[in-house]
């Protein structure tokens, strides 16, 4: 009987200590162009996932995320998800945001389809990115565009950092050397 109890309590403390999925890598988007990023076929890279948007202060930052995907492409895969969460600024289509970003800034990173990163209809991935009872590691509140999740190459999640922090500074390329 306590070899069952043992084994029942353990059981039950796995079950809240541990993530439902703890690699990013379980995860299927649609892309802009409505085909699928499988985020399987990133296994042995860094991920970096960075919620967009084309009329926000910050979409300047584009320049500097496809300056990073081409100088770290061996190791690193951008991807970036359009969202409109955050004061409507970014209104367009799929078609629209992926125009702007290939026609103004040169975008190669794949690109999600347009989700939600919070509110009530939070994209799955977004909800697994946020939260330590899923992802494992911390919870994270995007309280903008351009947020940014970096995350090891087994899929795991390293560090969270907030719209101010750029691709291209010491405090994510530290993680790239």
């Amino acid at each position: 009987m306590k070899l069952l109890t043992a084994i029942a309590s353990f059981i039950l403390m796995s079950a809240f200590t541990y993530p439902s999925n703890p690699s990013i890598h379980g995860f299927k988007v649609k892309s802009i162009e409505g085909k699928t990023i499988d985020f399987s076929s990133f296994k042995g890279k860094k991920i970096l996932v960075v919620n967009t948007a084309s009329k926000c202060g910050y979409t300047p930052q584009y320049e500097a995320l496809q300056k990073v995907y081409e100088q770290y492409k061996d190791k690193l895969v951008i991807v970036g998800f359009p969202a409109n969460n955050f004061g409507g600024q970014e209104p367009g289509s799929d078609a629209e945001v992926q125009e702007f970003c290939k026609a103004r800034f040169g975008v190669t990173f794949p690109l999600a389809s347009k989700v939600s990163v919070k509110g009530e209809d939070m994209a799955p991935i977004y909800k697994w990115l946020t939260s330590k009872a899923e992802n494992g590691v911390m919870d994270a509140d995007i309280k903008w565009n351009f947020g940014k999740f970096l995350l090891d190459e087994n899929g795991k999640l390293i560090q969270y950092f907030p719209s101010k922090v750029t691709p291209d500074s010491e405090e994510i390329l530290k993680y790239l050397k």
